[in-house]
């Protein structure tokens, strides 16, 4: 076990790393900024859900972290269409998270989510137990990385908030453990495990769970493949597959992180070398090696020029103060 990175660095590593990654796969400029896509907006809205939910905790000592990440995931919705899923969702309108107009801007949403979301009504929403569509694709991966921030203590929680947020969106077992195993995944390297044991670690917590075997599988076998360093990326990447569902992108993310482990630049240059999904691959690759070289082993450039980088680093900055927060409470005599 290394040191803990439950700091600054690794924190605005993670959240700076997945955005970057972002902007790169989605490959479009406007100006002097390389801007994000949906990816990153959502997980500026999962930031969000998870410091609501932890203000409401604050004042009512009850945590419902999934009741509030769907109504962050709302305010989503709300940019993207210029609609209230609900009348009843009017009072999810306020909070500064709203006063960024980037955010309003259509970039690559998917259907699976928007029809989701938009179908949600009543307070009504998809659960583990109640699958609100079959869908398996990446769109449920991409935005949890906060969540293993969050839970940086507990890759456990990390893993059941991580599935109980996806499938808001995405029905099907599989994309819901992927998106549990991928917040583990974030989780246990802020804890500062090395990348195969933090792998190791949250392949275990698929075990015994309905179709956990078949993401594992695909984990294990990108694993083996990373292992081959004669192999050229690529073609190990495209032995996985293209990356459009949740458990061949987090097998996709895995593998090169692996073999790009202290090379963030490496890996997202990884990410976009192949034919298939690098806009979600690339975002996935930087939250892993983000947490694991942490923001100053970041091109500063990419930094620089990238779209709402403030925000995004002051929702690292207020994560961590939470974590911290909890932290402190849990070693208080």
């Amino acid at each position: 076990m290394k040191e803990s990175h439950i700091d600054k660095d690794h924190f605005r590593g993670c959240l700076i790393g997945g955005a970057t990654g972002d902007a790169h796969g989605y490959h479009v400029r406007e100006g002097c900024k390389d801007l994000i896509s949906d990816n990153t907006q959502m997980s500026i809205f999962t930031v969000d859900g998870l410091v609501w939910a932890d203000d409401r905790a604050k004042r009512r000592r009850i945590y419902a972290y999934t009741t509030c990440l769907f109504y962050s995931y709302q305010k989503w919705y709300y940019t993207q269409t210029g609609n209230l899923a609900d009348k009843d969702y009017k009072f999810i309108l306020g909070g500064s998270v709203l006063e960024h107009d980037e955010l309003f801007a259509r970039r690559g949403a998917g259907e699976t989510g928007l029809n989701a979301l938009g179908n949600s009504i009543k307070n009504a929403y998809g659960t583990l137990d109640r699958p609100v569509n079959n869908a398996a694709t990446c769109g449920c991966v991409m935005r949890v990385a906060p969540i293993g921030m969050y839970f940086a203590d507990d890759a456990e929680m990390a893993f059941r908030i991580g599935r109980e947020s996806a499938a808001l969106t995405h029905g099907h077992e599989t994309a819901t453990l992927s998106a549990g195993y991928f917040a583990a995944l974030v989780s246990y390297l802020m804890q500062g495990k090395d990348l195969m044991d933090a792998v190791e670690a949250s392949l275990a917590l698929l075990d015994g769970t309905p179709g956990g075997a078949a993401v594992s599988a695909g984990i294990e076998r990108a694993v083996a493949l990373a292992r081959k360093k004669k192999l050229a990326v690529r073609a190990a990447i495209e032995t996985i597959g293209e990356g459009f569902v949740a458990p061949e992108a987090v097998a996709i993310a895995t593998c090169i992180a692996l073999r790009f482990e202290h090379d963030f630049e490496g890996a997202i240059n990884a990410a976009m070398d192949f034919d298939g999904n690098t806009d979600t691959i690339a975002p996935l690759c930087g939250n892993l090696v983000g947490s694991i070289v942490g923001i100053l082993e970041i091109p500063p450039k990419w930094v620089l020029e990238l779209e709402l980088a403030e925000l995004i680093i002051y929702g690292a900055d207020i994560l961590l103060e939470r974590v911290r927060e909890h932290l402190r409470d849990e070693t208080a005599p």
